[in-house]
């Protein structure tokens, strides 16, 4: 789908987005709306190609992925949060690109050993001119960057300790993990707290989709 093949469904889509973003207590400018959304028609267009993602319609799409993508913004709007982060195994750009549509002035690595993933990357960058996103194919543990990041940001990834083990070496001193979680994972809390500091975890509403959805935010000793 693009703007011009359903305007009919795309004001649906903007009108739902707009009210989503504003049950999870923020706002966008019009032009981040309209990013986002292109994103989202892209990304329905290659999956039929390249397999994204399990979820084919757009319908859903927008719930369980831009929405979903977009309920950890309040958690990252302080500042003091950073301006450099890297997202780990991001697949088709979730929550990546989503966040750097709606911090445009901080930087984002979006990193993925799948080739076919990052070349659609390259095409949503190229697309939507993200200027302050850069694109990694590469596995994790082999991956050096030139400068450390302030956060490491996880969706749907393994373990926490998986987590840990593999993306440690890619944070400053005082970095945090964000790792975005269905049910809050006690055994897998308990596990990380024998070497990291849990700051905070976040019991999150997606609005449009009722399943279970945390936010865990945790440091090094």
């Amino acid at each position: 789908m693009s703007f011009e093949s359903n305007p009919k469904q795309h004001a649906q889509f903007v009108l739902r987005l707009k009210q989503g973003v504003q049950a999870l207590g923020f706002s966008l400018e019009s032009a981040q709306i309209t990013r986002l959304l292109e994103y989202l028609y892209i990304f329905e267009k290659w999956n039929k190609t390249y397999n994204l993602s399990s979820i084919r319609v757009l319908d859903e799409m927008l719930n369980k992925h831009l929405l979903d993508s977009l309920s950890i913004v309040p958690f990252l709007s302080d500042k003091q949060t950073g301006s450099r982060f890297i997202d780990v195994g991001t697949g088709g750009g979730l929550p990546g690109v989503v966040l750097a549509i709606c911090f445009p002035e901080r930087h984002f690595t979006l990193l993925d050993s799948v080739g076919k993933k990052t070349r659609f990357l390259f095409q949503v960058k190229q697309s939507l001119s993200l200027d302050n996103v850069a694109i990694e194919n590469i596995r994790v543990e082999h991956f050096q960057p030139a400068e450390l990041y302030d956060g490491v940001i996880t969706r749907a990834y393994s373990t926490l300790a998986h987590m840990t083990g593999g993306c440690s070496h890619l944070l400053r001193e005082g970095g945090k993990f964000w790792a975005m979680k269905g049910v809050i994972p006690k055994d897998e809390l308990r596990e990380i707290e024998k070497h990291y500091i849990v700051e905070s975890c976040h019991e999150i509403a997606v609005p449009g989709d009722d399943s279970e959805r945390c936010l865990i935010v945790f440091n090094q000793n």
